[in-house]
């Protein structure tokens, strides 16, 4: 690419090293999580949600476990206006939930702040003003003492405006753009306004340090939130809250190394919705943490209602490939990993295991409300035998032997194959059932009867070529009688019988299930099912399917050899 020489790193390392957070391994417990879907969420969208429809959000947000949630700026619109009076005079924010708000340090704007929270219960006032080297000279073309005073100025403001406004209120402040500022200047800064707004242990304050712009790697943003924490006035009185946004694509990583460096809050969005690229993805940064086995205090138990009510009122799609939301996400289309993900579900069956461990699935998919039917193991040309046999075992109760797996696994493969498109279980069965099930044609089995003295003697009745014919035949069991009968009878040869027998569970009340496989002469595996309410008439009926692919494949051998001949 040309003009690699335009582009310069913009942010500041702290002056000293701060690295401490490197020896945690992992997050150990949740953050307090604050939702901005309803302001910086909300901005992000082509068409903005309207007062019913941020109702419903904020409901939503109540429903997943929000305990801090942002309702917007309420001096920008009539419409943000209305909504934080309509959640105040309705009564419709619980006991438990803290609101926030934003305001610029502006007089006029913070006295509409103020107005538009009259009566709150609990209430975050969350002041900013840019800080950045880039803001100060290209946008206020102010020097940092100007900056300073602004943020001092609406510190000042709203600690007046809050002693003389009914209602419960707590400060919080951000340098915006703090990744582009120098820390020292952003320490200078934010200590300013503590001294204004002095917390206390029954009063803390909020110190936000977003990621506005996403400038550096995530080790540099955990090295800058370290170098806050540990040089921060009034420490023990400050929660430090962290507000990523996803410009480089580490929204979440930001996140999760910026807890790790001291932030004890985190401010973001539902599946990562924000300007731009967007915010911290929260949906994703608390899975990651409840795949480790931490509490994260939200309720993710129905992702797909979640969704749902995401992409109606935002009016915006969650990506099929959405860690943890999207649609494929949990879903195997390569036979490698269908097999290692059936292999593994039974294999967890049958120790009990407690933790889970089921290979390329992070999280149980059922503990977010997605189905494993349908959701885990989907077919098309590019799946393997076990992921067939897996959706046919889960949907229809089929539990084919290990070594019939290859032979059907290579026939939905190649109907994918045909029809460029993915095979849905219902599909699949319909081809399991015309290729192998009862089939009687050329050879269609009748009845039979059996006579058991040292050894079994059977009777078979057949139809051929519209023909019946009866034949008897030895051996060590019912069904090698019948074998046998056949083969003498007919001319048929073969080897290697294998059977296997099951009950169908599955919707049929109480059929059984066979399956056999023989060997040709030329050393061809041929396999057939018989499905019947008896048990030996479903295992000659998987015989006489075998046999008739078997009968039929040669068949079709013979004919091609013709065909070739001839030319």
């Amino acid at each position: 690419m040309k003009n690699i020489e335009k582009y310069a790193r913009g942010y500041f390392m702290p002056p000293v090293k701060s690295l401490k957070w490197t020896e945690k391994e992992y997050i150990t417990e949740a953050p307090t999580w604050c939702s901005v879907d309803l302001r910086d969420g909300n901005q992000a969208l082509i068409v903005p949600m309207n007062l019913d429809e941020k109702l419903e959000y904020f409901q939503l947000l109540v429903e997943v476990g929000f305990k801090e949630i942002e309702v917007g700026f309420p001096a920008a619109s009539e419409t943000e206006y209305a909504f934080l009076r309509a959640l105040i005079e309705q009564n419709l924010i619980p006991d438990d939930v803290t609101i926030q708000v934003l305001t610029q340090s502006r007089d006029h704007i913070i006295a509409k702040t103020f107005e538009a929270l009259k009566g709150a219960k609990k209430a975050v006032v969350h002041l900013y003003n840019s800080t950045s080297v880039a803001q100060r000279e290209q946008v206020f073309r102010k020097p940092k003492a100007d900056i300073i005073d602004i943020a001092v100025t609406g510190a000042k403001m709203l600690k007046k405006f809050a002693a003389e406004t009914e209602g419960n209120f707590r400060f919080q402040y951000s340098p915006e753009s703090f990744t582009g500022t120098e820390m020292e200047f952003a320490l200078e800064v934010c200590n300013e306004v503590l001294d204004i707004w002095q917390p206390t242990a029954d009063n803390k304050v909020i110190i936000n340090l977003p990621a506005t712009v996403s400038m550096s790697m995530p080790h540099v943003y955990a090295s800058q939130i370290e170098y806050m924490s540990d040089h921060l006035n009034y420490r023990d009185n400050v929660i430090i809250s962290v507000h990523p946004h996803n410009d480089r694509g580490t929204g979440v990583a930001d996140a999760e190394l910026g807890m790790l460096a001291g932030a004890q809050r985190v401010e973001g969005t539902l599946f990562g919705n924000g300007e731009r690229t967007g915010n911290v993805d929260i949906v994703t940064l608390a899975l990651n943490m409840f795949s480790h086995g931490v509490d994260t205090h939200l309720n993710f138990e129905n992702i797909p209602e979640i969704i749902a009510k995401c992409e109606k009122l935002t009016r915006m799609k969650v990506h099929e490939r959405h860690p943890y939301g999207g649609e494929l996400v949990f879903t195997a289309f390569s036979g490698s990993h269908q097999d290692a993900i059936a292999k593994g579900m039974k294999w967890r069956e049958e120790k009990e295991t407690q933790h889970w461990s089921v290979p390329y699935l992070l999280i149980d998919p059922m503990d977010i409300g997605r189905e494993y039917e349908g959701d885990i193991i989907r077919i098309n040309s590019q799946s393997g035998k076990g992921g067939v046999a897996y959706i046919l075992q889960q949907s229809y109760g089929l539990d084919l032997p290990v070594e019939m797996r290859e032979s059907f696994g290579y026939e939905v493969k190649n109907a994918s194959d045909r029809q460029h498109k993915e095979l849905l279980p219902n599909e699949i069965y319909d081809i399991f059932i015309s290729e192998y099930v009862n089939i009687i044609s050329p050879v269609e089995f009748i009845n039979y009867q059996a006579i058991q003295n040292d050894h079994y003697e059977t009777n078979v009745s057949i139809r051929m070529n519209d023909e019946e014919y009866e034949f008897t035949g030895e051996g060590n069991g019912r069904l090698d009688a019948i074998s046998n009968a056949i083969q003498t009878n007919l001319g048929i040869n073969y080897t290697d019988v294998i059977y296997k027998q099951h009950a169908l569970e599955v919707g049929s009340g109480s059929k059984a299930v066979s399956y056999v496989g023989i060997t040709s002469l030329n050393g061809a595996k041929f396999w057939g099912c018989g499905i019947d309410t008896d048990i030996m008439t479903s295992s000659v009926k998987a015989l006489f399917s075998a046999i008739n692919n078997m009968v039929t494949s040669l068949q079709l051998t013979v004919e091609k050899a013709k065909v070739k001949n001839e030319k």
